[in-house]
């Protein structure tokens, strides 16, 4: 590979869909990614190590060159991308048009990472010698419940010092992020033929009067806590779903919830145990939950950044990423890269060139000024 735009075309020509989200695809998509990262490090002196999270589904841990006795940080992009179901365009391709490498994960987030990876070819002849290890991390399953970030957080997240996990941020370093609980609430009815609806109890009526009644009491509670750089946290009432026939008065409904949180909210307690006190009618079923993220602006890690890249802009983000776990488990970690958040997901999912190349060139300049 001759420059970072064919690095990417050959990430992206390497389907990684995440199977969780979409079934059906190969759950080996990750484990093909790794390995393609693993032989293009190997030519680096990089000491590549596969550790498996789910069977076939590991993260990759690539080790830089030289003494083992230094200060360590990360790099560390995620190997899946979500799925590619209404996209408009060759979602494999990596086919370059007007400037820009289209495909699923150009933007979130195989641009990142071969921009990553580019700076570290760059710098290859100086990683052995600098002060700081540069190692190259690549999570699996960001793009479900983060196994991959959880597991390396748990068993290795005290092994290093600083932590930027790739993300499409227009290399302006996020340095705080929201949490997020996804949580499943059910009410239960009971049914009978919808001719005699007072022999019933209907679980539809039932689960909106309770989700109106969230909307005016505990996005009521959302308010009171608030960040200066993420402002408050969020409701958002995704998906309603209940009962069997129009002619049965329905037994059971259930709706899905994505709550943002912000740090105050949730520093004594999980977003889950908050939200239970305030459910009346309906059962909590089911809930997942990643935590915000933030970190000081005056840490020592982002003066240093900006000591090597002075116009560096720091920012926060309503989005969760790995970065969170890895901040949880008390790695200081932000979140960084080439590329738009806005083209994340999207259906002819794009990257600029220039931003790309610009991506490169960034981490090829932090990694050599980490010399300095």
């Amino acid at each position: 590979m001759h420059s970072v735009v064919e690095l990417l075309q050959a990430l992206v020509q390497t389907p990684s869909v995440n199977p969780e989200g979409d079934p059906g695809v190969s759950p080996r998509g990750e484990e093909e990614v790794a390995m393609l990262v693993s032989g293009f490090l190997q030519q680096y002196g990089f000491n590549p190590i596969f550790e498996e999270v789910e069977p076939r589904r590991p993260n990759l841990i690539a080790r830089a060159p030289g003494s083992e006795n230094r200060p360590r940080i990360l790099l560390g992009p995620h190997l899946d991308t979500v799925g590619v179901t209404g996209m408009t365009i060759d979602p494999f391709s990596g086919s370059i048009s007007d400037g820009k490498v289209h495909g699923r994960g150009t933007s979130d987030t195989k641009g990142p990472m071969a921009a990553m990876l580019w700076g570290l070819r760059e710098n290859a002849h100086l990683l052995a010698k600098l002060p700081v290890a540069v190692d190259f991390v690549g999570f699996m399953g960001e793009e479900s419940s983060q196994p991959g970030s959880r597991h390396f957080a748990k068993n290795h997240a005290k092994e290093y010092e600083f932590a930027i996990a790739g993300e499409p941020t227009s290399l302006e370093a996020v340095y705080c992020t929201k949490g997020c609980l996804w949580a499943k609430v059910k009410a239960t009815g009971k049914a009978t033929h919808a001719s005699q609806p007072h022999l019933g109890e209907n679980a539809i009526l039932k689960l909106l009067n309770e989700l109106q009644d969230l909307q005016d009491t505990f996005v009521g509670c959302l308010a009171n806590y608030h960040h200066s750089v993420l402002g408050q946290s969020t409701m958002n009432i995704g998906m309603i779903s209940g009962g069997t026939r129009a002619n049965i008065v329905p037994a059971q409904a259930v709706a899905n919830i994505d709550i943002r949180t912000v740090p105050s909210l949730v520093e004594d307690e999980p977003a889950s145990e908050i939200l239970k006190r305030y459910l009346k009618n309906v059962e909590l079923v089911h809930s997942s939950e990643s935590p915000p993220m933030s970190m000081s602006d005056s840490h020592p890690w982002l003066l240093k950044l900006r000591q090597i890249h002075s116009n560096l802009k720091l920012t926060g983000a309503p989005w969760f990423s790995d970065a969170a776990h890895l901040s949880a488990a008390g790695l200081p970690s932000i979140c960084l890269g080439p590329g738009s958040i806005d083209q994340a997901h999207t259906a002819d999912e794009f990257i600029g060139i220039s931003d790309l190349e610009d991506g490169a060139a960034w981490f090829s300049a932090l990694i050599a000024g980490l010399g300095s």
